[in-house]
């Protein structure tokens, strides 16, 4: 009689991985996607449970979801013997989408293209950005699918819907990256539903299957206009004060908007002369050393950070900031629409965000001579080339910069 096994799928993972159900049999085996995801931390390997831990609230629903899984499997293995029929991982597979995916399945028992990644949607434990993500690409799939009468399966993903799916893409005008987001997301799904073995189709992961990509035009601030915002006099303006506040913050910590919000008392240590931080985004640790207008920022406000509003709200407020510190200059940027190269200008503090000060931090400490890998330690990088998308410096910059290196100055 086999024994359900749970096992991950990247065991020494730093993200939330998949968790598969393993059953062997006389010859067979059977490796079977749970669709739930963990992050080893809270896995038990020996119980290959999670842990039950308050760190991880939902590990009733979780070990309760696999012992029901695992049960399920065997249960069928014996009914198939008991029939007289061969146990296959085939046919034990099928019974177990049947059972767990069962909104999803058509009159042929396969789980459905489009249902499926409403499923992985569902269930996804993504960020809220990541899972709008999802949410367009599925949009667009499926209004191309209604536009052409093309059916969309598993199998029917290769090299000639990629061309017709981009043009259709294209006639909607969208820019180069929106382009990439929805390939790359499409990725996603198709590597999802191997993983679940709904399919064996791997032609999305041909070389001519890319996803299109050009290099974004963003700001970032200098010292001097960072100065500029930090020194506005909004004592009768609550609602910009404290968004200026957070901002500074921001530009001196390189932290996210995800991670500004999440500030707390407990964040100050070492006398409240660092910051420590577990990044939503990766769970990483960073510590970062007090800038003098943080410390401010902080007495202003007994010690606490101040609390604010959405990303959407923040980012229109900034730009009266940024209108306000005269943040005039104008700035040229170019995307490509639909295929075809567009070039707009705006003045500077119209595309300022919350991003920016995350970009103002890496650009300002590189300029400033501060190590990269110092850098990299605050703003979580994992690789210099991610990192070095933030480096927001004109040719002149680099050469300023450059202006009084020993390589230059040499005898």
């Amino acid at each position: 009689m086999p024994d359900a096994k749970f096992v991950l799928k990247e065991p020494s993972s730093k993200h939330p991985t998949l968790v598969y159900l393993f059953l062997r049999f006389n010859s067979y085996k059977l490796k079977y996607s749970t669709g739930q995801k963990i992050h080893p931390k809270f896995w038990n390997e020996e119980k290959q449970r999670a842990k039950e831990t308050k760190n991880f609230p939902g590990y009733e629903g979780f070990n309760s979801l696999l012992k029901n899984m695992g049960e399920i499997a065997e249960a069928h293995y014996r009914t198939l013997l008991n029939n007289g029929e061969e146990p296959t991982p085939e046919k034990i597979r099928e019974y177990l989408n049947e059972k767990f995916y069962k909104n999803a399945i058509t009159t042929s028992g396969k789980i459905t293209f489009f249902d499926f990644i409403e499923k992985l949607i569902q269930t996804s434990n993504k960020s809220k950005a990541t899972i709008k993500q999802y949410k367009l690409t599925y949009s667009n799939l499926y209004e191309y699918a209604t536009c052409s009468s093309q059916k969309i399966d598993f199998d029917s993903i290769d090299v000639s819907f990629y061309d017709d799916f981009m043009r259709f893409l294209l006639n909607k005008n969208y820019s180069t990256n929106t382009l990439g987001a929805r390939i790359k997301n499409l990725k996603v799904f198709m590597n999802e539903a191997v993983e679940s073995g709904l399919t064996n189709n791997i032609q999305f992961r041909n070389k001519r299957f890319k996803k299109p990509q050009e290099k974004s035009e963003s700001i970032y601030l200098t010292i001097d206009e960072v100065n500029h915002i930090y020194n506005l006099d909004l004592s009768n303006i609550e609602r910009l004060d404290k968004v200026r506040d957070l901002f500074i913050i921001g530009c001196y910590t390189g932290l996210r908007f995800s991670d500004l919000i999440q500030l707390r008392d407990e964040n100050l240590i070492d006398n409240k002369t660092k910051l420590k931080v577990k990044t939503q985004k990766t769970g990483e640790f960073v510590v970062i050393p007090l800038h003098r207008y943080i410390k401010q920022i902080l007495e202003k406000y007994n010690g606490i950070p101040p609390r604010l509003i959405s990303n959407q709200k923040m980012n229109e407020y900034l730009k009266e900031l940024g209108q306000l510190a005269a943040i005039n200059d104008e700035v040229m940027i170019s995307t490509t629409r639909g295929g075809n190269k567009h070039c707009e200008t705006f003045y500077k503090y119209q595309l300022i965000t919350v991003h920016t000060a995350r970009r103002s931090f890496a650009t300002n400490a590189y300029l400033n001579d501060i190590p990269t890998i110092s850098i990299m330690k605050i703003t979580g990088h994992n690789t210099e080339k991610a990192f070095l998308t933030y480096i927001k410096i004109s040719q002149e910059e680099n050469a300023n910069k450059l202006l009084n290196h020993p390589f230059f100055n040499a005898a």
